[in-house]
């Protein structure tokens, strides 16, 4: 394989396994993450159009108006995957099911179902001409189809990879998340430029642009296995015998076949939990070997939200007067846009960290966020092609903390000494001197690392660490932990930006710190260990699997009694690792 390669070392794994089907699987599956990532991030200037201000009536419109149109809008697309979220987990505990068929109907049928949702509502959305309540309905819609991909399509790429390349095909849909931001953006860009204002394809375009993904992953579906091990909890073995064959390249009575069949077969036969009662549901989330794993994933999916590279997404709304001119005119810049109408000019989610930074000049600002989305993409490349498997998750987050603080320390720094937004207040010019350029680009580097290792890094453990009858319960859950990271993030930063200036840096410093004290003390590595193997690897109390770890010292199965009561449980699990 020569003196170089992006996989996993320590595995059993035949090169054959790492073949083009597995990644076109990988990358098909991505098209969900592409969508997710455009959908969020074109919204906002395609609403900053001429065109679509004109169409929708929102020219005269009062400035409250137009923020609660904003706000109903952006929000009702978080609400929606964050339902679909709930959805799962309460009839996943409730019913051992749930209305998208994660469960009945398999991980393919359930992205095929939820792809259709998302193609109805960016439908509604391109064919709105006008009506804003057909554009909250369909982002509504949409919101909840792509809500529902975000939590099966990680889960089914792990199901479908080989322990040595599961990090690296998942990183293709994180890539595919960045990506579609970053393409979000800059649609929106070339359309403002290129097409007439007084032109209604002018925001048709970006908004039918999101069908593109979505056409992409319906279609490319049909070319897709069931996952393997879907099949085999449903008694097919032989269904997903045949899955493995193909996917792994390899014949049936290959000796790599037979041992992951047998793994397989072994869990599930040990995991009879078709009559598992609703009470059962919940109180595995508590039992030995799980309740550890649920809280590592909660927390590692929190705690991503705090790392500081989402602050230059939350940014508040900045008012500037203006003598009162006629008409109003709108222009807009890779997302980040202002209005001007009727004597007052409103910029929407400006980029209050350049500015705090002294960059001065409403495009230099803007083409500033944009190429911002650029680092974050060439970093989560970076966490595909090395980081995930060669680095490690454990490592990937220790080295990512503590090469992360520096950059966000040094801007804390720049801020409280040359403090340009005070400077550029009381008239006094903003130095540009070196120490400003690279505060600058302690922004850019401080996004390419944490890319390249928490943001990816959370999503990948929290797919393959979870116990298969409840795998997809666990995900909703840290995934819905996430969302809410995310959204005390979006509410609080603006105000720490305004409130505590530079203390706003210094404390986004400090939790990276803490995090990774944290991973180095409780997250143990999961590189190249099979999904089966899970169970007895967080059998044991997570510092003394970590302790192990670094003592090299081999993990060992043992037999477990299940702590939950046998008669509420029905059906119970005997571990036999």
């Amino acid at each position: 394989m020569g003196c170089f390669n992006t996989h996993a070392s320590g595995t059993n794994d035949p090169p054959e396994v790492r073949n083009w089907r597995i990644h076109f699987i990988a990358l098909v599956a991505s098209m969900s993450a592409l969508a997710l990532g455009y959908d969020s991030a074109v919204i906002g200037g395609t609403m900053a159009l001429d065109s679509f201000v004109r169409d929708f009536g929102l020219l005269d419109a009062t400035q409250s108006k137009r923020d609660e149109v904003q706000s109903n809008i952006v929000s009702t697309f978080y609400a929606s995957r964050l339902s679909s979220l709930s959805n799962v987990a309460f009839f996943e505990i409730e019913y051992g099911t749930n209305l998208m068929g994660f469960r009945l109907l398999g991980r393919k049928r359930a992205i095929l179902i939820a792809s259709c949702v998302f193609l109805l509502g960016g439908t509604v959305m391109t064919a709105s001409n006008g009506n804003m309540n057909m554009i909250i309905g369909g982002r509504a819609v949409a919101g909840l189809g792509i809500g529902a991909c975000a939590l099966v399509v990680p889960v089914y790429i792990a199901e479908t990879a080989p322990p040595s390349i599961r990090g690296r095909l998942i990183g293709i849909f994180e890539i595919a998340s960045q990506g579609g931001g970053m393409l979000g953006f800059w649609i929106n860009y070339a359309t403002d430029q290129i097409v007439a204002n007084d032109a209604k394809t002018q925001w048709i375009v970006p908004l039918a642009f999101q069908l593109v993904p979505g056409v992409l992953l319906f279609v490319g579906m049909m070319f897709c296995p069931e996952s393997p091990r879907w099949l085999a909890k449903g008694d097919n073995y032989e269904s997903a015998e045949g899955v493995l064959t193909m996917i792994r390249g390899l014949s049936n009575d290959h000796s790599y076949i037979r041992h992951e069949m047998g793994e397989i077969r072994t869990q599930i036969e040990q995991r009879s939990t078709t009559k598992m009662s609703k009470t059962a549901k919940a109180k595995k989330l508590f039992q030995k070997g799980v309740r550890n794993r649920l809280g590592i994933g909660l927390a590692l999916m929190f705690l991503q939200s705090f790392t500081g590279v989402n602050i230059l997404m939350y940014c508040e709304s900045i008012l500037h007067w203006s003598s009162p001119g006629g008409g109003g005119s709108t222009r807009l810049v890779l997302g980040v846009s202002w209005y001007h109408a009727n004597g007052f000019t409103l910029l929407l989610d400006s980029p209050r960290i350049f500015e705090t930074l002294g960059v001065t000049g409403t495009s230099t600002k803007l083409f500033s966020t944009g190429f911002y989305g650029v680092a974050k993409t060439l970093g989560m490349i970076t966490f595909t092609i090395l980081v995930i498997e060669k680095v490690g998750r454990r490592k990937g987050m220790i080295w990512g903390s503590a090469l992360g603080c520096i950059p966000m320390f040094y801007i804390g720094s720049y801020v409280m000494k040359a403090n340009p937004i005070e400077a550029a207040a009381a008239g006094r010019p903003v130095a540009k001197d070196g120490w400003a350029y690279l505060a600058i680009t302690c922004v850019y580097i401080h996004g390419f690392i944490i890319t390249a290792t928490w943001q990816g890094i959370t999503w990948t453990v929290c797919s393959e660490i979870f116990p298969l009858d409840i795998r997809m319960l666990c995900v909703a859950l840290t995934t819905a932990d996430t969302w809410v990271g995310s959204f005390i993030i979006a509410r609080t930063t603006p105000y720490m930006i305004s409130d505590l200036g530079y203390g706003a840096y210094f404390f986004f410093s400090a939790i990276l710190v803490g995090m990774g004290i944290w991973a180095f003390a409780f997250v143990p590595e999961t590189k190249g260990i099979s999904l089966e193997d899970m169970d007895a690897l967080f059998m044991k109390p997570t510092h003394k699997i970590v302790w192990a770890q670094l003592r090299r010292k081999p993990f060992h199965t043992e037999r477990v009694e299940p702590e939950a009561d046998v008669k509420d449980l029905e059906v119970e699990e005997i571990e036999k690792r």
